[in-house]
Order: structure tokens, then C-alpha cells, then sequence
């Protein structure tokens, strides 16, 4: 296996992937570990964000990436993320270019009580349409299915889960991820959180598991319009530093009747 299939930079676009951001209490981005609450039934999210990872001296990540969530049923959101990535190794020429394209939908089964706690499962498509050999994606296709479940008490909140990767590959293996957030509504329009995280080795030819950390932040500007950032590194893996930071715009669908024509 080539170092650009071993390294691209699809493997942290599922991860940042897998952080879905979310509605009113804001799970997901910032951080990698979801939370299970779907965008609300005809209510849309769009993001501008970008990831950026120092893996072992290899920086990589999205720059940008643009993320769409739409509420299509009460309780389902449908998530599409088409990053364009970059790749910047220490020796040898960077790239950059389309990445590889994130399909999913978040189902929430379980609504939040005093004895249950939020679940949902989120299914992810990675598809391989970033170039392999410049190590802007994986050529192949990987799929993640994870369950995500979350509890809230006042200001403070606590989320997490994990899920099994699959790798369409022969040579790579399958892999396991999980984590947890806990999170704190500190002023109405500010939120901030910690998350840890673990990932299993999925290339054997690569030891790309480990354990990281973030911390993070959430803005709200206004009702429509909000900036996010974390930033972590590895506590036993490769990745020296990790930071995402996005602009979210939210609207229902009464902003297409506003432009409609009369």
C-alpha cells in the first residue's frame, strides 16, 4: 500500500464527519464524538468548516469543507458533506483538491426522559472520490455506523457513544471508535465542552488508533448564525495537534417562501 492511501486525508474527514453539528443543545462539532438529537423536521444547517490534523509531521485536513443537514421527517435528519482537502507532508509537494464525499442520515429512536436517556444511530457513507495518489482520499469506500446517546440536566449535558467502521479495502481492517463530551451552557449564548475519544487500529500498516482530547466552543451570534472551534491533540497516538472551526448558518424553510416569487 502506498504512503498516500495509508495517510489520506479521508480517515479525519470521517472523524470530523462523525461530529454532526447539532440544533439547540449543540452536540457534534466542535467536537469528533456526536450527540443523537437530529436537526428539527423542516429545518436546515449549513456549514462552512474546516480540520486540520498534525499527524506524525503529515498536516492534513479540509480547507473547507461545506455541510448540509436537513430535517427530511420528524426525528431523521439527511447529512451530506463534500470537503475540499488538503495534504502537506514533511518532505515532498502538498495537495490539494476534492476529498472524499460524506453521505448519512441520523434516525433518533429514543427521546429524552427522566429514566432514558437520547438515542439515535447515525450511519455514514464515506465515498472515494478524492485522489488516492495525491493523498486526498482513501480509494474505497468505508462505512460507519455508530449509536450515539445523551443526557441533559440544567445547563449541563453529557454525550456520547461509539461505532464500527467497515473497510471495503482488502488489507485494511475494520475498527471501533468511541467517546464521550460533557458539555456547559455557561451564558445564553455561550457554550463550552470536553471531549475524550478512542480509535482502533484500522490499517495494519499504519498505526493511525489512539486516544485524543479536545476542548471546545460554541457562539451563538444570533438566532441564525454561529461560529464553533476545538482544539486537542493525542494523549497516546500520532496526532500532535487537531483544531476544527466553522461558521453554521440555520434556517427553517420559510426562507424559500421569502424568495419565491410572488
Amino acid at each position: 500500500m502506498t504512503q498516500s492511501t495509508r495517510r489520506g486525508p479521508a480517515a479525519w474527514v470521517f472523524i470530523a464527519a462523525a461530529m454532526i453539528f447539532s440544533r439547540d443543545a449543540y452536540g457534534g462539532p466542535p467536537f469528533v464524538t456526536d450527540d443523537p438529537e437530529p436537526v428539527d423536521f423542516h429545518h436546515w444547517e449549513f456549514y462552512i468548516a474546516s480540520q486540520d490534523s498534525d499527524y506524525a509531521g503529515d498536516w492534513s485536513g479540509t480547507a473547507p469543507h461545506f455541510e448540509v443537514n436537513y430535517g427530511v421527517v420528524p426525528n431523521v435528519q439527511l447529512h451530506l458533506i463534500t470537503p475540499l482537502a488538503y495534504d502537506v507532508p514533511p518532505g515532498g509537494a502538498a495537495h490539494y483538491g476534492l476529498g472524499d464525499i460524506e453521505l448519512g442520515s441520523k434516525i433518533r429512536f429514543l427521546q429524552d426522559t427522566n429514566w432514558l436517556p437520547e438515542a439515535a444511530i447515525f450511519p455514514l457513507f464515506e465515498l472515494p472520490t478524492g485522489g488516492a495518489k495525491d493523498n486526498l482520499g482513501n480509494s474505497h469506500l468505508q462505512v460507519f455506523v455508530p449509536l450515539w446517546l445523551q443526557k441533559s440536566w440544567g445547563s449541563w449535558s453529557v454525550y456520547g457513544g461509539g461505532g464500527y467502521g467497515i473497510n471495503s479495502l482488502t488489507g485494511n481492517q475494520n475498527w471501533g471508535f468511541g467517546g464521550v463530551v460533557l458539555q456547559k451552557q455557561i451564558l445564553t449564548n455561550v457554550l463550552i465542552g470536553a471531549e475524550i475519544y478512542h480509535q482502533t487500529l484500522y490499517q495494519t500498516d499504519f498505526p493511525n488508533q489512539g486516544t485524543a482530547f479536545n476542548i471546545g466552543t460554541v457562539v451563538d451570534l444570533n438566532d441564525h448564525n454561529h461560529l464553533l472551534f476545538s482544539a486537542g491533540r493525542s494523549i497516546d497516538g500520532h496526532v500532535r495537534f487537531q483544531c476544527y472551526v466553522a461558521w453554521q448558518w440555520t434556517f427553517d424553510n420559510s426562507l424559500f417562501h421569502f424568495w419565491a416569487p410572488q
